[in-house]
């Protein structure tokens, strides 16, 4: 099982940008695909983007596609989300997960983190 921690969240205005980090515990971080979901006040968890095991693959929500990108250091067991032109809509829990495979479902994925939080003001 592989433990996430994620961090990097804040507030920030529109316009602005984040970046979050996600750490790995664990020897196997290498093997799996990473996502990033969102999960806002009264709306359901969304898929964020995703990124393959070796990095050559990624997924994007058509939310976020243009704005957000989506990076992994194998060597330190770290996903990045570089977030850019944030947007008050954007302002949710963001989660990372890993799974074994590059994927758009929540159910794709099998280790959650603990969220942080990313508020964006107008």
């Amino acid at each position: 099982q592989v433990q996430l921690v994620e961090s990097g969240g804040g507030l920030v205005q529109a316009g602005g940008s984040l970046r979050l980090s996600c750490a790995a515990s664990g020897r196997t971080f290498s093997s799996y695909a990473m996502g990033w979901f969102r999960q806002a006040p009264g709306k359901e968890r969304e898929f964020v983007a995703a990124i393959k095991w070796s990095g050559s693959s990624t997924y994007y929500a058509d939310s976020v596609k243009g704005r957000f990108t989506i990076s992994r250091d194998n060597t330190k067991n770290t996903v990045f989300l570089q977030m850019n032109s944030l947007k008050p809509e954007d302002t949710a829990v963001y989660y990372c997960a890993s799974g074994r495979d590059l994927s758009r479902r929540a159910l794709g994925y099998s280790s959650w983190g603990q969220g942080t939080q990313v508020t964006v003001s107008s």
